[in-house]
């Protein structure tokens, strides 16, 4: 059986709703975070040697990473679903957006976190230098980048229903918790198309399931 080492309030949940959508039994192995750091706890490199989440381990397998897991429990177990036909045109962009969404989107977002957080993390006696510093580079780089990367995912959610096309798919899993972040970071660059995305996602009974199973998911809000 499927072990999820599941990290409050982070990538694992994603991991939980993959395995609710294809109606898979597993177990959920729960860490908190540092309540004051928001780190993981040592005792997921007893798991993994970096010590963070997502983490799965099944029959021996210990995988890491959200792609990889997804790619690892569709290849195990998926008999075919969540994934387009291999050489169609929908499983090209089944790929894309599973590789966009920690490659290209994500780091933006953390980016910006970590910026917005920076004036409280200094003492206060350089706070002014260190918010000059954060607003320069929100105004001068992550702000234009992430309404470029943010108005690219407006523009193709108009292309179909989904990430990858018409149906449904572990590429609309993947791409739910940057897109979950960008809203919950502002939603400034966010358009309806998104917004919209993401409604539909929230309101799968899958997903509804997967949050009961993981707990309070309150990091992105």
């Amino acid at each position: 059986m499927i072990t999820v080492h599941h990290l409050n309030n982070s990538r694992s949940q994603r991991v939980l709703w993959l395995l609710e959508e294809l109606g898979l039994r597993y177990e959920v192995k729960r860490y908190a975070r540092d309540a004051k750091t928001s780190l993981a706890p040592p005792e997921l490199k007893a798991v993994h040697p970096l010590g963070k989440s997502p983490v799965i381990t099944d029959d021996g397998a210990t995988v890491a990473e959200s792609g990889a897991i997804l790619e690892y429990v569709l290849d195990k177990y998926g008999n075919g679903r969540l994934r387009p036909a291999a050489g169609s045109a929908a499983h090209r962009r089944y790929v894309y957006w599973l590789h966009y969404a920690e490659g290209s989107l994500m780091p933006l977002l953390v980016m910006r976190l970590i910026f917005g957080r920076m004036p409280r993390a200094v003492p206060a006696l350089i706070r002014p230098v260190a918010r000059i510093i954060a607003n320069g580079v929100n105004q001068a780089f992550l702000g234009p980048n992430l309404k470029t990367q943010l108005g690219f995912v407006e523009s193709e959610l108009g292309k179909g229903a989904w990430f990858a096309g018409d149906e449904f798919s572990g590429a609309d899993i993947q791409m739910s918790f940057p897109l979950q972040a960008a809203l919950a970071r502002g939603g400034d660059l966010a358009g309806p198309k998104t917004r919209e995305f993401v409604q539909r996602i929230e309101a799968r009974p899958a997903y509804r399931r997967a949050l009961e199973a993981g707990g309070p998911f309150e990091f992105l809000r």
